[in-house]
């Protein structure tokens, strides 16, 4: 009897066990995140939200993201190679770079650019605008990215009386502006991000600005929100596929001929 006991008790442990690595294992962690000095809570909270976007399985299985910033600026996105096409709308200017590699080609004034100089100035600059660009879209995918510090603010209402909660990030020594800090409020019932405020120092006690993180809508298989209050993102498309002209020609496509992800 004993012996069934034992058997039991270790079978339902092992199943305990499992279930909680299985658990884990759904959205882990960049590597380089900041683990040690994150706190479980926050870190509970941000695999929630990615819960709530679609899933990480979805995330990683979207292929193409198309925006306009601002009405100044249009990415179209390619996450699995790395190729972003960057239109600056206010100028002629295309830059198609990998921002993996560091590598692209520019046109600007109806020609493209040769001088290796240019070239690199320019393609700095287009990687530049995707990183911000694209954190300001994709930021709540990316709350366990390499070098990001997590840490739980505790319970504190949006702007527009939302019970939420409050996450803080901070970053170690990545990307452009690593002194950066950003506080998130995740609303409590939907596990969505509602709001942000940015500081541009981690020592700041006042934001440069807070604002909306609203009107989520259904992209292929993650939801996505372009409403900032006074900056919104707009033309938010996901494709599954795009023609590989997107990518190699200076001729500005008209994505609303392509079908967009389901």
């Amino acid at each position: 009897m004993k012996t069934r006991q034992l058997f039991i008790f270790l079978f339902a442990l092992t199943q305990t066990v499992g279930f909680a690595q299985s658990a884990k294992s759904v959205n882990p962690a960049a590597a380089g995140f900041d683990a040690a000095g994150s706190d479980a809570r926050a870190v509970q909270i941000a695999d929630q939200v990615m819960a709530a976007m679609g899933g990480r399985k979805a995330w990683d299985n979207t292929h193409l993201i198309a925006w306009n910033f601002f009405g100044s600026r249009r990415l179209i996105w390619d996450k699995w190679s790395g190729t972003v096409r960057v239109d600056n709308l206010k100028d002629d200017q295309t830059v198609i770079l990998n921002v993996n590699n560091d590598k692209g080609r520019v046109f600007r004034q109806g020609a493209e650019v040769t001088d290796a100089d240019s070239v690199a100035k320019y393609v700095k600059q287009g990687k530049a605008a995707w990183i911000n660009d694209s954190y300001w879209l994709v930021m709540p995918f990316k709350l366990k990215d390499s070098g990001v510090t997590l840490k739980y603010l505790g319970e504190e209402a949006t702007q527009d009386g939302k019970p939420a909660d409050v996450l803080q990030l901070t970053f170690k020594s990545v990307g452009n502006t690593p002194d950066n800090k950003y506080k998130i409020w995740v609303d409590k019932k939907t596990h969505l991000v509602w709001q942000w405020a940015y500081f541009p120092k981690f020592t700041d006690e006042q934001p440069r600005f807070t604002l909306p993180w609203i009107d989520y809508q259904k992209h292929g298989g993650i939801l996505l929100s372009g409403e900032r209050g006074d900056r919104d993102l707009t033309d938010i498309m996901v494709f599954t596929g795009l023609p590989g002209e997107v990518f190699s020609d200076f001729a500005r496509p008209d994505l609303n001929r392509y079908p967009q992800a389901k």
